[in-house]
């Protein structure tokens, strides 16, 4: 058989990504906050852009409609399904948008510790020192650097290293400079008088035990009675293993804007894009004014004015095409998710994006893009959108979402008795009684990521 070389001429529809699409895309996936810090940047770039109020925009949708190279297809730019990922600054590397900072910030440990220090240290080599431990801690609170290399670094020795963390390890909140776990702990304990007996030992030498519940164990080693090591345990659970992190970062505490609310009306929801922090946008007159008389500009002042004039269209129609398709995904939800809104969590159903973009006849990374990185008020609380999308597993006469098999199992361990826990097997037995398909090791995942120990932990004498 003969090979043969040739050329062949072969005809493909390819999407260009143009800066115009890729506006599109970034104004479709910013949330509320992002959005408007975005808006803010093109005002200041874009001469031909202002804000206007309701009656001046509606004026311009006119001109904006009669733009025709601004219509935007989404399923068309998706076609190929391709993905065609965030355009510009990665979201890990863009730094906090000024709009959340609307929160006063807590003084920060750090702050708090030095405070103390400041009135606590008796001489300038104590606060310098001090001063060096203190930026040296964790956010829990400890100390992440030896002693030795304190020393090495301040140039002083280790018992006066040792001389100031002791003076650390007095301030609030208790336990802060601690080395390790145990370390911690008793210097917490040192500060409180109403520890059971046993407590100091137990600490000191049993604590993976009490963290793995082997309580019978501890108390054959220390001949005590196993109400009394469950009371020591009891005790322990009431110190704090990370005292530091009750206190901000500065940057921390973050105000969440709902990008969507969903608000019952009757026996109906109805679905309403938060975009109160949105400036109305229009185009200065003055420069349309411009372009339509001959002779006034130069031709290079004209074409600058026909770009500007096309990324602020292309801007106002962008911003338009983001609220209605935010609109519509979720008032897809709303139908999918109806018992959810009504009764709860529980009857949170499986959903996934494609079946949303499918039924809205768009694809399937429009809705993702949609999705990201925005909350929806509701009557059962604030939620990000994502969470509606929810694996489930099989169940009799239809489908359970996830979320409502953590709930179910939650409530059922709510509910047993202290002294004989559930075991996954058991809750997987539960589970099918309720016509639920999931087996033991689901159940053990779904446990474990809501934090809830395995029964053996669970156990109380």
């Amino acid at each position: 058989m003969r090979e043969r070389l040739g050329l062949n001429l072969e005809q493909a529809q390819k999407l260009i990504m143009t800066p115009e699409l890729r506006q599109a895309i970034v104004v479709l996936q910013l949330s509320t906050l992002e959005l408007a810090e975005y808006v803010q940047q093109e005002l200041q770039e874009n001469p031909l852009l202002e804000v206007r109020d309701e009656e001046e925009v509606a004026a311009v949708d006119e001109l904006v409609d009669d733009h025709e190279p601004f219509e935007i297809d989404w399923q068309e730019y998706f076609q190929d399904g391709s993905d065609l990922g965030y355009v510009g600054v990665p979201r890990e590397e863009r730094p906090e948008w000024n709009h959340q900072n609307l929160l006063t910030g807590q003084p920060t440990l750090q702050d708090h510790l030095l405070l103390q220090l400041k009135i606590a240290a008796s001489t300038t080599r104590e606060l310098e020192i001090g001063t060096f431990l203190i930026g040296n801690l964790d956010a829990n609170g400890y100390l992440k650097i030896s002693l030795k290399e304190a020393a090495a670094c301040l140039k002083v020795s280790p018992a006066a290293v040792w001389r100031v963390l002791q003076l650390i390890q007095h301030f609030d909140p208790p336990g802060v400079g601690a080395r390790n776990l145990t370390e911690c702990l008793l210097l917490q304990l040192r500060q409180r008088e109403d520890a059971p007996p046993g407590t100091e030992k137990i600490i000191r030498h049993f604590l993976t035990d009490v963290a793995e519940g082997r309580l019978t164990r501890i108390a054959r080693r220390l001949n005590m009675s196993l109400p009394a090591v469950q009371a020591v345990v009891d005790y322990i659970r009431t110190l704090d293993p990370k005292p530091g992190r009750s206190f901000g970062g500065g940057q921390e505490n973050r105000y969440i804007v709902p990008d969507v609310i969903i608000e019952r009306v009757g026996r109906d929801y109805v679905v309403l894009v938060n975009d109160l922090a949105m400036p109305r946008l229009g185009i200065n007159p003055l420069y349309q004014a411009l372009m339509r008389q001959e002779g006034i500009c130069d031709e290079a002042t004209r074409r600058f004015i026909e770009s500007k004039l096309n990324a602020a269209a292309w801007l106002i129609r962008s911003l338009e095409q983001r609220r209605l398709t935010l609109y519509r995904v979720v008032n897809c939800l709303v139908q999918e998710q109806r018992e959810f809104l009504d009764k709860g969590i529980k009857y949170l159903k499986p959903l996934t994006m494609r079946q949303v973009a499918a039924s809205l006849g768009i694809h399937e990374s429009t809705v993702s893009r949609a999705t990201a990185n925005k909350y929806v008020q509701t009557p059962q609380g604030v939620f990000e959108l994502k969470f509606f999308f929810a694996s489930g597993v099989e169940k009799k006469g239809g489908a359970a979402a996830a979320e409502s098999i953590k709930k179910m199992i939650a409530e059922a361990i709510s509910r047993e008795d202290a002294a004989n826990p559930l075991t996954d097997l058991q809750l997987q037995e539960l589970l099918q009684q309720q016509g639920i398909k999931i087996s033991r090791r689901t159940v053990a995942k779904y446990r474990d990521e809501q934090g809830i120990p395995a029964a053996a932990k669970r156990k109380r004498y």
